[in-house]
């Protein structure tokens, strides 16, 4: 895929046809996908439940294009996980606080961790891609205390629907953080260059990202 740039915005947003071709194709794959694999989503849900306390489904509140959104995920932590102090290090909880994310997080359970490993944590994200909440392609989903992390530019990253999958998943993201300002670069620049061309790319790369497990924490 093409390096992103700094600084770099497209003069008009994509047009009525790509917005129409991307939406039909987010309702193909995510009826089908959704039909496929539930044999998988029953069995993933059940190891959930035998393995550790909690709902099998998580909800965590996005902001989305259309505003606030329960984005869906099979649960990976202990049902108790917001209680950082219970399972954190001081130091840990500032690592979290600045990157949204941690590494290492021992409130992740065994089955959790398979699943981040294989992805199949957000395989419940192709419900909120047909009820029109986010795409199969977009920038990651944010919650509400990640939008100051991008400044002036948040609005703008608001006005497409996040993605189940997106440029910044398939490059590199574990060494793209927020911190580094990598992240906020390569999320805003698949908001200033969408086109169906960068989709089927970004589609495609997903499927290696996943079997070679690049970048999954």
């Amino acid at each position: 895929m093409d390096a992103p740039a700094k600084g770099t915005k497209t003069a008009a947003g994509p047009g009525r046809g790509y917005r129409f071709a991307k939406r039909f194709f987010d309702i193909v794959l995510s009826a089908a996908a959704l039909a496929l694999l539930s044999p998988i989503l029953l069995l993933i849900a059940l190891l959930i439940r035998l393995d550790s306390p909690g709902p099998i489904i998580h909800k965590r509140w996005c902001e989305g294009k259309n505003g606030l959104y329960p984005m869906l995920k099979f649960r990976t932590m202990v049902e108790d996980a917001n209680d950082l102090e219970k399972y954190l290090s001081p130091e840990q909880i500032e690592e979290y606080r600045r990157n949204i994310k941690l590494e290492n997080d021992p409130r992740i359970t065994r089955v959790g961790r398979l699943l981040r490993k294989m992805s199949l944590d957000e395989l419940p994200q192709f419900v909120n891609v047909l009820r029109g909440e986010m795409s199969i392609i977009g920038p990651r989903p944010v919650v509400t205390e990640e939008l100051a992390l991008y400044g002036d530019a948040a609005e703008e990253i608001l006005s497409v629907k996040p993605g189940i999958t997106g440029y910044w998943q398939t490059s590199g993201r574990s060494q793209s953080t927020y911190e580094s300002g990598e992240r906020q670069e390569k999320e805003l620049y698949y908001v200033r260059h969408q086109s169906l061309r960068l989709d089927m790319q970004i589609f495609f790369r997903t499927f290696t990202v996943v079997l070679s497990r690049s970048g999954a924490h």
